[in-house]
């Protein structure tokens, strides 16, 4: 149920009554201001229970009788959803109703170019403890996909990871580190590394590969042999 916090913009309505018509905010304290009737607290209340606590207040003070109000949610400010991680501007950011996943990513000024194709949403369940659902955008927007539709809420984060990465060094034209796709070659890095100088040679490619206990392994590697993250690939000088 849509309820009412610090921050929220509303509208207040009194029916025959436009004088007494205002929009404001929910306040520190959880009260909003309204003519006549002063502070009136609505924080934690849905929109038409906080409209009844306006009529009551009004009805309290002796201005009116019978008062219909009419609470309208002109904006959520309260709803807010942090993006952590590889994004171009991490922070907080509003959520309304139907706020997707890819529209507060796009608050965010987008993806980095360091940054995966899965993103984590962190969401507290009942008792408060952080579920963890990793969303795979790659997958989702390939074509014949539904883009991910799904709705946040305020209390939510979004974790962008970074990507899974290699380094290639030696007789490239380009060393550096770059981003590993999924299924890329050592073919494939190589290119990605500006091709072999005419120093290297093809026939000379190692790869230092971390081991899970901390240590790493040399391996002779050829062309089409896959490339996994972390992965150093060096390219050797040819023998003249």
């Amino acid at each position: 149920m849509l309820v009412l916090g610090i921050g929220d913009a509303v509208s207040v309505q009194v029916y025959g009554k436009p004088e007494l018509d205002t929009t404001t905010y929910v306040s520190d304290d959880g009260t909003i201001p309204v003519p006549l009737a002063g502070n009136v607290a609505v924080l934690g209340q849905s929109p038409a229970r906080a409209g009844h606590s306006v009529a009551a207040a009004f009805q309290k003070g002796g201005f009116l009788v019978d008062p219909q109000v009419t609470v309208f949610l002109v904006q959520f400010r309260s709803q807010q959803v942090s993006v952590l991680g590889a994004v171009h501007a991490p922070g907080r950011f509003v959520v309304e109703s139907k706020t997707s996943l890819l529209d507060v990513l796009a608050q965010a000024g987008g993806i980095a170019d360091n940054g995966a194709d899965t993103v984590v949403l962190l969401r507290p369940d009942k008792t408060g403890k952080l579920k963890r659902y990793p969303i795979d955008l790659a997958g989702l927007s390939q074509e014949g996909t539904a883009l991910p539709s799904l709705s946040l809420r305020g209390g939510d984060s979004i974790f962008v990871p970074l990507a899974a990465q290699f380094y290639i060094s030696g007789e490239v034209k380009s060393p550096d580190k770059y981003r590993l796709e999924p299924g890329m070659t050592v073919a494939q890095a190589i290119s990605r590394g500006g091709g072999i100088t005419p120093r290297g040679s093809s026939r000379k490619v190692e790869i230092r590969r971390s081991k899970p206990d901390g240590s790493y392994q040399l391996l002779d590697s050829g062309m089409g042999d896959p490339v996994q993250a972390n992965d150093v690939i060096r390219i050797k000088e040819r023998l003249f």
